[in-house]
């Protein structure tokens, strides 16, 4: 081989591993979850979850997780992650989000899961967002994950659990506390009707067939005597005087 042939070939070599490094870059980004030891229906259990970057312009703000089958938001103890970043749960899993990173800086956190279910592997299917409003959608599964054939597939984080531990059990989630009903009061509202009375209700005054009361005719009866009687003196009076 020629000195000319030689320095071809290293140049040719070079440029493919150029190519090689420059195209597999991307190809090695993923999002995974680990728990060194994890079995089922381990309790307390602390998850770290990595994202890579994979801009080359923006920096990653926020990571959504889908909870797998068996795990709430509920379960879900935020420990700790990027500066500035918070928890926030969702109706099928939870956020992590905060102050976008620098560009190409990878976003890691950490949370402890109540209890893990019965189960042989766990899928957290995770979307990563960043500043720029480009979504990585890490969410495929193992059949899925293959992509174009060369490792460009995103697939989904996966934890593999080791069998449960002899005797291990599920703890039930703690029961919902039931509304207490308040106790009746002691007075009457001014809304409700009070207690009927022991007693005897007093009876109405008979009434005649014109309406009027027997009592009030019986006070009548005295005071047209006594106007009558005066009203016979002071006639009888009035005559004598006439006569004299």
């Amino acid at each position: 081989m020629t000195r000319k042939t030689c320095t071809t070939a290293v140049a040719l070599s070079a440029l493919a591993c150029a190519i090689t490094v420059a195209t597999a870059g991307p190809a090695a980004a993923h999002a995974e979850v680990e728990a060194e030891g994890a079995r089922a229906l381990d309790k307390n259990v602390s998850l770290t979850f990595s994202a890579e970057s994979e801009s080359a312009s923006a920096g990653i703000s926020k990571l959504e997780v889908v909870l797998p089958e068996g795990i709430t938001p509920q379960d879900i103890t935020y420990e700790k992650g990027p500066e500035g970043w918070k928890f926030a749960p969702t109706g099928r899993g939870y956020t992590v989000s905060g102050p976008k990173l620098a560009v190409g800086e990878d976003a890691e956190y950490v949370v402890t899961v109540r209890q893990l279910p019965d189960a042989k592997e766990l899928v957290f299917k995770t979307l990563q967002s960043y500043s720029d409003g480009k979504i990585d959608r890490w969410i495929q599964l193992e059949e899925e994950a293959e992509g174009d054939g060369h490792g460009h597939g995103h697939p989904a984080p996966r934890l593999k659990l080791k069998a449960a531990a002899p005797g291990a059990e599920f703890v039930s989630p703690a029961p919902e506390e039931e509304p207490t009903t308040p106790a009746p009061s002691t007075g009457t509202a001014s809304d409700e009707p009070g207690p009927a009375s022991s007693a005897r209700p007093v009876a109405d005054d008979t009434k005649d067939d014109d309406g009027m009361s027997s009592s009030v005719l019986l006070g009548i009866g005295p005071a047209v005597l006594v106007l009558g009687g005066a009203a016979g003196a002071w006639w009888l009076k009035k005559r004598r005087n006439r006569s004299a």
